[in-house]
């Protein structure tokens, strides 16, 4: 697999304080199987399907305790580049670049508005062994009260083109890479409790997005949103047990007419 492009989503993580709840938990709504932890990098633990990386889940560090959430991991042929781009465009390091093993150089940060995500430098690790297929990533968005904060700091960060969706009330934003869409960008609305802080949002495919809902409640999850159909698939977002958010999607089942977009 060829180095992805920078700025492309390459990787997805989450820590749980509860690691075998959370396998549990997706090993059954998503079909994950799960390598051997690696004690050697705080019980950082694979997730597999037939056998290609998807995601991992690892334990907090000690004192790191907190809400567990998913971060996207967007590619970087330099991490300590980038992260200097996050400064000098507002956003914040939180955690300098550093190199995990041969595996690759890891960064976290925030773009302006709150929402974290990571930086991914792969060297013999160098992301998603599979991607779009029944329990691997799809689709990832920012979800922002200040869009056009957000829309300024991840142009300047990464090779970003930027679409804006037409028509409806809904300011929605595509990033792109050449023709390539790669991430969305949503603006909150007062659906939103304020408490809710920006954040991304990580789609995973499902075969069927109704029999995925079904199994995340019946172990626990909460759905948040839909299944809704829409011209992308059936999607409907959830939040797993120890409150991670994540959205799945069959992009099967499709309804309607794909939205137009206009450059800017």
């Amino acid at each position: 697999m060829a180095v992805q492009p920078e700025g492309t989503p390459c990787w997805a993580d989450a820590m749980f304080s509860d690691v075998e709840g959370a396998k549990r938990f997706y090993g059954e709504v998503l079909g994950w199987t799960f390598g051997d932890a690696s004690s050697e990098y705080g019980n950082y633990t694979q997730a597999f399907v037939d056998d290609k990386a998807v995601a991992a889940v690892v334990p907090p560090m000690p004192g790191a305790e907190g809400q567990s959430q998913w971060c996207l991991y967007l590619a970087s042929p330099d991490a300590a580049a980038t992260a200097a781009k996050i400064r000098e465009n507002g956003g914040q390091v939180l955690m300098e670049p550093m190199k995990v093993g041969d595996f690759g150089t890891m960064c976290l940060a925030s773009e302006p508005s709150g929402a974290v995500f990571g930086v991914w430098q792969g060297d013999v690790h160098e992301g998603f062994e599979a991607v779009g297929v029944p329990g691997a990533y799809a689709w990832a968005e920012v979800f922002t009260r200040e869009p056009a904060k957000a829309d300024a700091f991840f142009a300047a960060v990464f090779p970003y083109a930027q679409k804006q969706m037409d028509g409806g009330d809904m300011d929605y934003r595509i990033y792109g890479l050449g023709d390539q869409p790669v991430l969305g960008r949503m603006q909150m609305g007062d659906e939103f409790p304020p408490e809710v802080p920006s954040y991304v949002n990580v789609y995973f495919t499902v075969p069927n997005c109704d029999e995925a809902v079904a199994k995340a409640t019946e172990l626990g999850g909460i759905v948040r949103f839909g299944p809704m159909d829409s011209p992308f698939g059936r999607f409907a977002a959830l939040s797993d047990p120890q409150g991670a958010s994540f959205t799945v999607i069959d992009v099967t089942t499709t309804k309607g007419e794909m939205p137009t977009s206009t450059d800017v």
